[in-house]
């Protein structure tokens, strides 16, 4: 560990702990103290890292309300308002996204299927860009006001650098923006089907952001919706157990494929 102050790597740790039992460190060059969290995103939180880290978690897995989580961790002892987890999902979740997204590049299959659906922002209906590959991981998304051409090279010019190649092939659906979208952004030697039928398997994938919202009746902005969308896809994908389709895992591989992804987005967000 390094002082955050002046980068020295002269440090001494201190007997003395923080009020919710974090290490406390003395630099030897500056004389200043910091502890675990200083230069962090997390510094100056008034609970432990790892609550808001399930705060944030459950709030995009599970169909959980702000008022919700805040009366869960009663029993825990832990006591803030919904404001709190509002103000939480709004700084960590782009962190923990970015982290995930960060993590998976490079893992995406050749062959893409690709579709939006619909998403009501303060009453009115957007476009949330999806694409998954062949074994149905996700690829990337993106919410977007209107459905043009402009929003679509966008989309495909994000994925590629998520993911970090170009596909070979991509199917899509009969919207007149995707030809010229993918000529333009991914090159002539990209192939394109244009077919609903064979697109099913993303249009069942819409299910998960669409039973997800449906209780929260809809995003007040569009920058939250947004940002909650792109974080609950990347959660979604994380923990996905399955690495390609029909594959089939025992409960007691879930179970343990649930803790041992748990313990390494903890690490994760810790370094975000």
């Amino acid at each position: 560990m390094n002082c955050p102050s002046c980068l020295s790597t002269v440090i001494r740790e201190q007997r003395k702990k923080t009020v919710l039992g974090y290490r406390t460190f003395r630099c030897s060059t500056c004389q200043r103290i910091f502890n675990e969290r200083t230069g962090t995103p997390f510094n100056y939180l008034e609970y432990p890292t790892e609550i808001v880290l399930l705060v944030v978690l459950w709030r995009l897995r599970y169909k959980l309300s702000l008022r919700d989580l805040a009366e869960i961790f009663l029993e825990r002892g832990f006591v803030f308002t919904y404001e709190a987890v509002r103000d939480w999902e709004a700084r960590f979740a782009p962190l923990l996204a970015d982290q995930l997204r960060a993590r998976r590049r490079g893992q995406a299959q050749a062959s893409w299927y690709v579709d939006e659906t619909y998403v009501k922002v303060h009453g009115k209906w957007c476009y949330l860009y999806r694409a998954i590959d062949r074994d149905g991981n996700l690829v990337d998304s993106m919410l977007s006001e209107k459905r043009d051409m402009d929003a679509a090279q966008r989309f495909f010019k994000q994925a590629v650098e998520t993911v970090g190649s170009v596909p070979e092939r991509i199917t899509t659906d009969g919207h007149n923006s995707y030809p010229r979208a993918i000529r333009v952004m991914l090159g002539y030697e990209v192939l394109h089907r244009c077919n609903p039928y064979l697109n099913n398997r993303l249009e069942q994938d819409h299910r998960g952001i669409k039973q997800r919202y449906y209780p929260m009746r809809g995003f007040g902005s569009f920058t939250s919706a947004s940002r909650f969308c792109r974080a609950f896809d990347e959660v979604r994908q994380f923990f996905r157990f399955r690495t390609t389709m029909k594959q089939y895992i025992s409960l007691a591989d879930q179970r343990r494929l649930f803790c041992h992804r748990l313990d390494t987005l903890k690490a994760l967000f810790l370094v975000a």
